[in-house]
């Protein structure tokens, strides 16, 4: 598995699994139970991941929507 990207903002969460859904690419949102612990503040970023063999395409898509994504590696 890789991080694609994480963020605090919820509806780029959303956005970017309908996003990768739509092109049959599983993605897997991380730490989005951490808000419990954190009291719902927003100071624990979520991660995206997907599958390693699905980054590449899944990097692309994001990119290709303007998400601001790291430099991939």
């Amino acid at each position: 598995m890789k991080e694609l990207f994480k963020t605090n903002d919820p509806t780029l969460i959303s956005f970017a699994t309908a996003l990768l859904k739509g092109e049959d690419i599983t993605c897997f949102a991380l730490d989005v139970h951490m808000s419990i612990l954190e009291g719902s503040i927003g100071i624990m970023p979520r991660r995206i991941m997907v599958a390693n063999e699905d980054y590449y395409m899944a990097y692309k898509i994001l990119k290709d929507n303007d998400f601001e994504l790291p430099v991939r590696t």
